[in-house]
Parts: structure tokens; sequence; C-alpha cells
């Protein structure tokens, strides 16, 4: 209790919220790179996930580069790109991107796959390219269990963009590294807290365009029997 009476005081600190390491700075760092992340992965994957999606091929490998990517610790990724790449965010936005790949693939492919195949079916019969059947009919309806593979990936960037600050001066994990160095564990736990509240943040906001997408693409009065995550062999992070 007095640890957490001490990590609001030093929240509460005015020091603390100006200047270049600032509060402020931070989050707004943290965010950058999480959203750099998050759309460098989702440039690659969900045009992946809704092509195999789309097309029922390279479903096999898709699960099994899915789950090889989940197996990889993303701290020792860190330290072997940091090795190779240098000081600098580009270690750290490459082993982030590296994990966030997984959960927007299982999204787009999921989604797509669940479409009811008579839907399909009807688009092409009343003439509907093979192009607007993905972007007219497979999209709309993929969009709750695709948002859930959106929603998984930026929780889990969130959380372990900390890790950038081991090789990099960015992000809330300056303070859990600092806080550490120094032993002023009340830093520490006062990072720990801002990266949680961030996260249930963006849980509540991507949470509600979920259930706003679920009812957009089921007809009125029908229950949603989409899963809201895709589901892929997991392994240690």
């Amino acid at each position: 209790m007095n640890l957490l009476l001490e990590a609001a005081a030093w929240l509460a600190d005015a020091a603390h919220w100006t200047g270049p390491g600032s509060v402020p700075v931070r989050v707004l760092e943290h965010l950058w790179v999480t959203a750099l992340v998050v759309g460098a992965a989702a440039v690659v994957a969900i045009p992946t996930g809704v092509w195999v999606g789309h097309t029922g091929r390279g479903r096999t490998a898709v699960i099994a580069f899915a789950g090889a990517a989940r197996a990889v610790p993303t701290l020792g990724l860190l330290t072997l790109l940091g090795l190779w790449l240098g000081i600098g965010l580009g270690a750290p936005l490459l082993a982030l991107v590296v994990l966030a790949v997984p959960s927007l693939l299982a999204g787009a492919y999921s989604g797509v796959e669940s479409v009811d195949g008579t839907t399909t079916s009807a688009a092409r019969a009343i003439g509907m390219s093979e192009w607007q059947i993905v972007t007219r009919v497979e999209l709309p309806l993929a969009a709750p269990v695709i948002l859930g593979g959106v929603r998984a990936a930026t929780l889990q960037v969130i959380a372990t963009a900390t890790l950038a600050a081991y090789i990099a001066d960015a992000g809330l994990g300056r303070f859990l590294f600092n806080g550490l160095k120094s032993r002023d564990y009340a830093q520490m736990l006062a990072g720990a807290l801002l990266v949680t509240l961030i996260a249930l943040l963006f849980e509540v906001l991507l949470a509600a365009a979920q259930r706003r997408a679920a009812r957009a693409a089921r007809p009125a009065g029908q229950k949603s029997t989409s899963p809201s995550n895709p589901v892929f062999p997991k392994g240690p992070s």
C-alpha cells in the first residue's frame, strides 16, 4: 500500500509533467510507437489474411506461421535485432511488428472464412466480381472478427512496447528502466500504472467498435455467433 501511495505521489508531482522526458511526452511516444507498429503489421497481415480466407489457399502455412510467430520471445528477438541494427527504434519496431502480425492475420483470415458460403454464392450468382464480393460482402460481414484481431494486437503492443526503452529512449518503458536502475520503485509502478490505464482505455474503445461492427454485420434481431477474437495456436510471446 505504501508503494502505491508513493507511485500516486510521483504521478501527482508537477515536475514529472513538464520537460522532454515528462509523462505527456512519454505517453505520446508510447502511442506513436503503438500506432506505427499496428499500422505496419496491418498493411502486411490483413490483406494476406483476407486473401487466404477468400481463396482458401495457404491455410496450413498461415496457421503454421502464426503459431511460430507467437512462440518467438519478444525480448529475445529484440536483443538480436538490437545487436544487428544498433541503438534506436528500428529494432523495437521490427520486434513489435512480429508480435502484432499473428493476431491481425488470424482476425482477417478467420473473419473472411467464417462468412456463410451461401452468401458469397448468391453474390456470384448476381454477377459480382471477386473483388466486389470481398469488398462489399465478405469484409463488412467479417468486420467484427477483423476488429477482434486489431483489438488483440493493439493491446499486446501497448503492453509490450515498454521494451522499446530497452534500447531506445522512447515510451513509458523509460520510467520502468530508469526506476529499476535507480531503485526508484515508485517511478516503476507509476509507469506500469500508466501503461495499464492506456491499455484499459483502448480495450474499452475497441470493444465498443467491435460491438458496433457486429450489430451492423448481422440482420436485425439475429444474435451474433461470430467469435470476438480469432483463435490460433498460442505460444509464449
